[in-house]
């Protein structure tokens, strides 16, 4: 596969490597809908193992999607990559003006980007998988999601309106909505326990943005 960065024409189009089922590449699909950003999709087949291709490496050390390429600039990482479409495409903000606002947004990402996601991973899936066992894994994910969102429960309950930090989806909500995805469809996690972002993940239902990104309707999509 070609994992090297376009030229000409198309290099001014952005690209996006990407896996369909990736949460990581769901939120900046999600940003680039909001922001109305033409790109390339470049599947990455995860379970073929093309992240760990040489070309790819070049592109993305740490062998993980999503990577963005936007004519010179390549960034790796879907945090940095929002906060670089934040500042270069500034329509259709993702951050609030707020400061405190914008503090509950970082704080929530971080809670599924640092504290969840990573720890649901395929790399640490096939690890527990071959270490501990292979019917611990989903028990694994299970309790790491509810701990993560119980505490995204208590720290929004007082913010929350429409979506995650008010009525304006905002950078949390690119982070929930992925991860709420995967709780229920993969991780077979009840959501009833956590009212507000089952709420607030029925209100993404409405926003083509959102479905758009859904990983379903991504060209590599297997299922």
């Amino acid at each position: 596969m070609n994992f090297q960065a376009g030229c000409g024409e198309e290099s001014k189009k952005l690209q996006l490597y990407s896996y369909w089922r990736s949460s990581c590449a769901f939120r900046v699909r999600i940003a680039l809908n909001l922001k109305g950003l033409d790109y390339e999709y470049k599947a990455v087949n995860l379970l073929k193992g093309e992240q760990r291709d040489p070309e790819y490496l070049k592109l993305n050390p740490l062998g993980y999607v999503p990577t963005l390429v936007d004519g010179d600039a390549v960034i790796a990482d879907s945090f940095a990559i929002l906060m670089y479409l934040e500042e270069k495409y500034p329509q259709r903000a993702l951050l609030p003006q707020d400061c405190q606002k914008r503090a509950i947004n970082y704080q929530a990402a971080n809670i599924v980007s640092a504290n969840i996601q990573p720890l649901q991973n395929l790399a640490v899936l096939k690890y527990i998988h071959e270490k501990v066992g292979p019917n611990e894994t989903t028990p694994w994910v299970q309790s790491h999601i509810t701990k993560g969102f119980e505490a995204l429960e208590k720290l929004l309950k007082d913010y929350a309106g429409k979506y995650a930090t008010g009525d304006e989806v905002y950078m949390a909500d690119l982070f929930l909505a992925p991860q709420i995805h995967a709780a229920i469809k993969r991780f077979e996690v009840d959501m009833n326990q956590f009212p507000t972002l089952l709420r607030v993940f029925e209100a993404y239902q409405e926003l083509p943005a959102f479905q758009d990104a859904m990983p379903e309707k991504q060209p590599d999509a297997t299922c």
